[in-house]
């Protein structure tokens, strides 16, 4: 019997007259302009243009979004192109199903367009904007607990989530209490924020690290989560496609950021882009190796 529990919202809907607000786009909203603010005070600490974030954000969030989704339908397509799938529902974004690594692929584009339109240099701004980014994951998956959905096996732990009749998987109709993976995750993303600020104020890290540090530290929390999970998700080898996605991104990351260390140690010196003179000698948008003791410090 459980003794105590998270309960679980009544609702992720609410109306303003003819028009719904959902928990789950004011979540991701939330987020994205949380990641907006960090990302800009990061970069103009860092020596860059204020307002760039702004503007590679309206580039990066739109391509993010579709690739989350497209993540999400690719990996998971039962429920859309399936015997009882309903293709239209593939763009219902607003009851879930958004995939990490597509909107990143996909928003890593739409910031390398933004980028270079503001003729600023992407690993930098990958930097500044990487702690923000995880911060966003944090406020996101909020939008998950409103949705009942992506929780984990069932649990009496005194922090088991409620999950309403109707969410729960089949199989498991009489299991009230499941642990919640959303939460466990949030508490995840904040802690790899926290020590890729620490990490880029104590090393002054740069060209793309901080963000690499962001990309294996999350994957390494994403594995154990991914363990916890009880929805449907297609397997290869006994793994959830999820597990097989961070691992190959781990290792990944993991080799970017020991390579460039030892190819480009030392952090870039950031100009103000293209709509501001560089510096002389330097090509609009460019980045110069300069001695981590001479650095901007980036700040939270």
């Amino acid at each position: 019997m459980t003794l105590a529990s998270i309960p679980s919202p009544t609702t992720g809907v609410w109306h303003l007259g003819p028009f719904p607000l959902r928990a789950y786009a004011l979540c991701i909203i939330a987020g994205v302009m949380l990641a907006v603010w960090l990302g800009e005070k990061r970069w103009v600490a860092r020596g860059g243009r204020p307002g760039d974030v702004t503007e590679v954000a309206t580039w990066m969030v739109p391509f993010g979004i579709v690739g989350g989704r497209l993540y999400h339908v690719l990996t998971t397509p039962q429920p859309y192109f399936g015997a009882q799938g309903e293709p239209i529902h593939a763009l219902y974004i607003w009851q879930g199903g958004l995939g990490i690594w597509g909107a990143i692929t996909l928003g890593g584009i739409g910031a390398w367009i933004g980028c270079r339109r503001r003729g600023i240099p992407l690993p930098p701004f990958a930097d500044a904007l990487a702690p923000g980014i995880a911060l966003a994951q944090a406020v996101g998956r909020f939008g998950n607990y409103f949705n009942q959905e992506l929780y984990g096996r069932p649990t009496d732990l005194p922090w088991g989530l409620q999950i309403d009749p109707e969410h729960r998987p089949d199989g498991l109709e009489d299991q009230a209490t499941y642990h919640p993976t959303f939460l466990y995750e949030a508490i995840w993303d904040v802690g790899v924020a926290a020590l890729v600020v620490w990490a880029d104020r104590r090393f002054k890290l740069g060209h793309g690290r901080a963000f690499a540090l962001y990309v294996a530290a999350y994957t390494v929390g994403r594995s154990w989560i991914e363990a916890l999970r009880v929805d449907p998700a297609n397997r290869l080898l006994g793994l959830r496609l999820n597990d097989w996605t961070s691992l190959v991104v781990f290792l990944g990351a993991v080799a970017y950021f020991g390579v460039s260390a030892r190819l480009r140690p030392g952090r870039e010196t950031v100009h103000r882009g293209a709509h501001e003179p560089p510096g002389p000698g330097t090509g609009a948008g460019e980045g110069t190796d300069t001695d981590t003791d001479t650095d901007t410090e980036i700040t939270a």
